[in-house]
């Protein structure tokens, strides 16, 4: 295998979604639409560019200031104003925040976080909810029980080539369990740098647990990490925190920033951001001027196309639609996640993980790329809900029957999909 694990994502491997049917690689992408190398259109109802497109693939008006950015020269010895029009933007957007630095990745965004709060509190244990990329600080976790990071979106996370040095060094909470937070803190208080998590991914904060984590932090002298690398942009302008009143110190977006041109950027207080002096924080794709220009386009374009409303009647929709289908059918299945991050899921005991193999070869044969998650863009017109809806309809009576037949493997043209991170031979 020329390129090992066959793709530079773990979320683009077709092992993830249909082994031995799954298109792996595209000619050409537009609005919702995406066409193979063979030249055959599907319409993407799964991430989306991994939640990077919120405006639809392509956009012509951030394509068209890229383009001009391009043809301007997209890297120069001095830097570009489009960085300083950005940071003016993000910090307009979210008033507690004065400072930005940026990147180009959502994984190296979170670590260049990371390392400010280890800089500026001159401490080192990072206490950590939810799933935030492939690097040391948070791999750390597995050093110790191998399966500390399963219950954080992404299970079975190898720290291969992590120092062992780093064991004890990140502690994992799940997501309104208040109480683990606290006990990390009865033992690590002293040594605590950050609290790091998603304010909101698909589960709504309960009894005040995101304000006791601000209190914690404030208790502690820990810097307050909110990752908005996959909710930002989709439920409001801005991140999804400002809707739940509660600011952290330091917040990551990627993403939806940019529409899918590589860029991401760390905004937040001074006393964090200013560890950025004393700490080498450095790179130099950092400084080309295709990321910023591409983010000064989208949020224009996000802010007047009222992308957020939209967003939720998609999501809305679809959400409504798949439990609709499932009651018709009598199909166990659990519809879950917010509007703007919807997901599905089949519950056939072990049969679940081939169910939802079974749906995506199926939609896939009726021209849709589709699996267990569904992120709206402003590309989803009513229209192609209705006709991805349609089809899900069909799918759902094609599986009710093949389960009441037998094994649901005997339908499926290749092997079960994948869960989490595997090895590929």
């Amino acid at each position: 295998m020329r390129i090992p694990g066959g793709a530079q994502l773990l979320g683009k491997r077709p092992e993830q979604f249909l082994p031995e049917g799954w298109p792996a690689y595209y000619q050409r992408a537009q609005g919702c639409t995406v066409w193979d190398l063979d030249g055959r259109a599907y319409v993407d109802f799964t991430s989306n560019g991994i939640g990077t497109c919120l405006l639809g693939y392509a956009d012509p008006v951030v394509n068209a200031a890229v383009t001009d950015c391009i043809a301007r020269g997209s890297m120069c010895t001095l830097n570009s104003p489009a960085e300083v029009e950005l940071a003016d933007r993000l910090c307009a957007i979210h008033p507690w925040a004065s400072k930005v630095r940026y990147a180009r990745t959502g994984g190296e965004a979170m670590a260049i976080a990371v390392r400010l709060a280890r800089a500026a509190t001159r401490r080192g244990t990072v206490a950590f909810c939810g799933y935030h990329g492939w690097s040391d600080w948070y791999l750390a976790a597995n050093l110790g029980a191998t399966d500390a990071l399963s219950g954080h979106l992404l299970p079975g996370l190898d720290p291969g080539g992590v120092p062992r040095a780093l064991h004890g060094s990140a502690l994992p909470f799940r997501y309104n369990q208040i109480a683990e937070l606290e006990h990390i803190v009865a033992t690590h208080g002293s040594t605590l740098a950050a609290i790091v998590m998603e304010p909101m991914r698909h589960e709504a904060p309960r009894d005040g647990f995101l304000e006791r984590v601000r209190a914690i932090a404030d208790q502690t002298g820990a810097v307050l990490i909110f990752d908005e690398i996959t909710a930002g942009w989709r439920t409001n302008f801005g991140g999804i925190h400002l809707t739940l009143g509660v600011n952290p110190d330091v917040a990551v977006f990627a993403k939806a920033l940019s529409n899918g041109f590589p860029m991401s950027a760390i905004i937040g207080r001074d006393a964090v951001m200013e560890a950025a002096q004393e700490s080498f924080v450095s790179s130099t794709y950092w400084t080309e001027a295709i990321g910023p220009t591409a983010a000064v386009a989208t949020l224009a374009r996000l802010e007047s196309t009222e992308v957020c409303r939209h967003i939720a009647a998609s999501g809305s929709a679809v959400l409504a639609g798949w439990k609709a289908a499932a009651a018709r059918h009598q199909l166990p299945v659990k519809v879950s996640g917010i509007p703007a991050l919807c997901l599905l899921g089949f519950e056939a005991g072990p049969q679940s993980r081939a169910m939802m193999t079974l749906f995506t070869q199926e939609m896939l044969a009726r021209g849709f790329l589709a699996a267990g998650a569904y992120y709206p863009t402003l590309a989803h017109r009513p229209e192609v809900i209705e006709s991805y809806l349609q089809a899900v309809d069909e799918v759902f009576a094609f599986q009710k029957a093949k389960l009441d037949q037998g094994p649901i493997t005997d339908a499926l043209r290749g092997p079960v999909a994948q869960s989490g991170f595997a090895r590929l031979t």
